[in-house]
């Protein structure tokens, strides 16, 4: 969009800019729109975290060293989803994170995730959120970690959820690699990235009619007009929504066979 706008004067047409820095918004979040950053289907998701299970179970069968970071990394991948957090989010995570939710005692003390290192605002400290538990799945899957796998390490940063066998705290670029390797071990596309998990979160949510604002709370989003650019409905959820819509236009009676 261009700043300048012609005009005359006495002296003959010129030029003038309109549109500086003094009087135009400025942009304090990146667009996430990329292509590569695309929603996982459901299926791909499957197929992801069952690349990573098998690894796991494949070294622990054999006593192999590496068991332990196997289990640690399916885990991981599926927090992320599960609670639709960014790379670092996840990997800065602390045991005391965690909490109980009060509406969902169910879910013991993992109601609630407290993100601390939330994307931040352009020349602002980290932002923090807290992220309401939804996936059980999750719940369970993290429980056993915490449980049996974490202990485990020795050495262990006491208060990392996710450390390294030498002690410290897994890094982003390990994430990155992690994810690359069970992607590719799930036959998924190579331009999939771990963002690509927060935006299946956000998508996934939608399709499965939760509302909107309560989605782009969980995730963060300062507004609406960015969770909309993660949601991407698929064909079936698409479908579903458009019978819905007409049973309740028309009544459900009319929309047999």
């Amino acid at each position: 969009m261009g700043g300048w706008l012609s005009v005359s004067s006495g002296l003959g047409r010129g030029r003038a800019q309109i549109c500086h820095q003094d009087n135009t918004a400025a942009h304090v979040a990146d667009y996430e729109g990329r292509p590569q950053r695309r929603p996982l289907s459901r299926v791909e998701c499957q197929a992801l975290f069952d690349a990573a299970d098998d690894r796991a179970q494949r070294l622990a069968a054999s006593r192999r060293k590496g068991w332990l970071t196997a289990f640690r990394d399916a885990t991981l991948l599926k927090v992320t989803y599960g609670w639709g957090l960014r790379c670092r989010e996840v990997t800065m995570l602390d045991l005391t994170d965690f909490t109980a939710n009060p509406a969902a005692r169910q879910l013991g003390g993992l109601g609630v995730c407290h993100v601390r290192f939330g994307k931040a605002m352009r020349g602002s400290a980290p932002r923090r959120r807290a992220v309401a538990s939804v996936m059980p799945w999750a719940v369970e899957a993290l429980e056993e970690y915490l449980v049996d796998v974490r202990p485990r390490f020795e050495d262990a940063d006491p208060a990392a959820v996710w450390p390294t066998e030498r002690g410290g705290r897994i890094s982003t670029r390990s994430v990155d690699d992690r994810f690359a390797l069970y992607r590719a071990a799930a036959g998924l596309p190579v331009e999939l990235s771990v963002h690509c998990l927060r935006h299946s979160y956000v998508s996934h949510l939608i399709e499965d009619g939760v509302d909107p604002l309560f989605v782009q709370q969980q995730v963060g989003h300062s507004w609406a007009s960015t969770t909309a650019i993660y949601t991407t409905v698929g064909a079936d959820a698409k479908n579903q929504m458009l019978r819905s819509a007409l049973a309740r236009a028309f009544g459900a009676d009319t929309l047999g066979g």
